[in-house]
């Protein structure tokens, strides 16, 4: 029933062992004859009761808040030996871990909450998985575009300086290949040379022709 903005749950002592009332306060028994169901009861009207969950969309957040260190110590108690880890902080029982949520709500029997919230789980994943393949190519682009306009540079500095028709056939032939190819990595550069290299190769022979660059007046 509602009082106000409180929703007061009645319960029936003679049909229940498992709390007790003491000084106005509901506690938590956990002498529970070992019975799974028995705990799993216990968790589940402390969560209707006192518990919440965020959004998992935007954070995952699973909290339980009690009214004392008792309750706490036996929810944690219950929780562990159910394989459900958490957290504490004053008086609230947390999970951050998305797996976690998943389990403890499959233990209180929110079968419906469960496919909901894996469903949204798999979803944010792939996007993450998505997000850092993107933020990983592209941080591999900019490198390859940063390296390549150093190249360019000392290569053209060679040029202009006359120097460039001095450099030994193999750095002249990747000089060129590079001033045609300037956006291209140095494994697709390497299979341009009339004798293929490798990565490591080609990255020789460009290092090498910066370093005469950076030594050319």
């Amino acid at each position: 029933m509602y009082h106000g903005k409180t929703f007061i749950i009645t319960i029936k002592i003679k049909d229940i062992n498992l709390i007790q009332i003491k000084d106005e306060q509901i506690y938590f028994i956990t002498e529970t004859d070992g019975k799974e169901e028995n705990k799993k009861a216990i968790i589940r009207g402390a969560f209707m009761g006192a518990g919440s969950m965020n959004n998992p969309e935007k954070e995952y957040h699973l909290e339980i808040n009690v009214s004392n260190q008792q309750n706490l110590d036996k929810l944690v108690n219950i929780l562990q030996t159910l394989g459900i880890c958490v957290k504490t902080f004053q008086l609230s029982i947390y999970i951050k871990e998305g797996e976690e949520i998943s389990k403890f709500l499959a233990l209180i029997g929110a079968g419906k909450a469960v496919m909901q919230f894996e469903e949204i789980r798999i979803q944010k994943e792939m996007r993450g998985k998505v997000n850092r393949l993107v933020n990983c190519e592209t941080a591999n682009l900019n490198k390859t575009i940063n390296a390549s306009i150093q190249q360019i540079a000392a290569i053209k500095k060679l040029q202009e300086t006359g120097r460039f028709q001095k450099l030994e056939e193999n750095l002249k032939e990747i000089a060129m290949l590079r001033l045609e190819n300037p956006d291209i990595s140095l494994i697709a550069l390497g299979k341009l040379l009339k004798q293929p290299l490798g990565k490591s190769g080609v990255n020789y022979r460009l290092k090498k022709i910066i370093e005469i660059a950076e030594n050319c007046q």
